[in-house]
């Protein structure tokens, strides 16, 4: 399969995946990290230096790897010609709305960081398995492509 990419074709997709485990992982963390920040105490050191963790991992981690994914997904997707295909619809779909999910951890993470405590914490520990639901109906959908 020759499309623009041509030979870079597996290169590409070796960068994609490649970021794809590095958002995911960031999805994982940031939110657990939220889990022990919003234990503490608003305005002390401890709840000072959750937030600076977790501003590090958004912006080391979270967005590169977010905007990377998209950029050489996107890539592949037009390689390929998937925008034609019914599991790249759904794998697009899933794709946005983890996005959306990667928006709320971040607004989240800026009002802990606030001082504020918008959620219980087994709730917040609940919605850190998003990105686990995500990921597994991400990959049936590439790897399976049921339609």
């Amino acid at each position: 399969m020759i499309g623009f990419l041509g030979a870079s074709y597996l290169w590409v997709k070796a960068a994609h995946v490649t970021f794809i485990i590095f958002w995911i992982a960031g999805l994982f963390i940031v939110p657990r990290y939220y889990v022990h920040h919003h234990e503490t105490t608003p305005g002390s050191a401890e709840d000072r230096a959750w937030t600076e963790r977790a501003d590090r991992a958004r912006t080391v981690i979270l967005l590169p790897a977010l905007v990377l994914s998209w950029l050489l997904g996107l890539a592949l997707a037009l390689h390929i010609g998937a925008f034609t295909q019914g599991w790249f619809h759904a794998k697009l779909l899933l794709v946005i709305l983890l996005s959306a999910y990667h928006g709320w951890v971040v607004s989240f993470g800026k009002k802990l960081a606030a001082g504020e405590r918008p959620m219980q914490g087994r709730s917040l520990r609940m919605i850190n398995e998003v990105p686990a639901l995500f990921t597994i109906l991400i990959v049936v959908m590439v790897i399976v492509r049921p339609f």
